[in-house]
């Protein structure tokens, strides 16, 4: 199993944690899971977006007091 790293991105608006989150998974190597922490509250319909345009799996989503917490892994390049 993967540990995943946290990415905290609470405080940034619409569409800074897409476009973070994006520049982000760009590091990473297939198979590879990373949490995004966001407060925008447009993040529940971008991430998911993003991640099934980029070929990401969304493994959970989760609304938290004042935001969202996403668990994604990176597809295939």
């Amino acid at each position: 199993m993967t540990e995943a790293s946290v990415y905290d991105l609470r405080g940034l608006k619409c569409p800074l944690p897409v476009l973070k989150t994006r520049r982000r998974m760009v590091d990473l190597k297939p198979g590879d899971e990373l949490i995004v922490e966001t407060s925008d509250p447009l993040a529940g319909i971008d991430i998911p977006h993003f991640c099934n345009e980029d070929g990401h799996q969304l493994l959970a989503q989760e609304r938290l007091d004042g935001g969202h917490r996403f668990h994604i892994r990176k597809g295939g390049d």
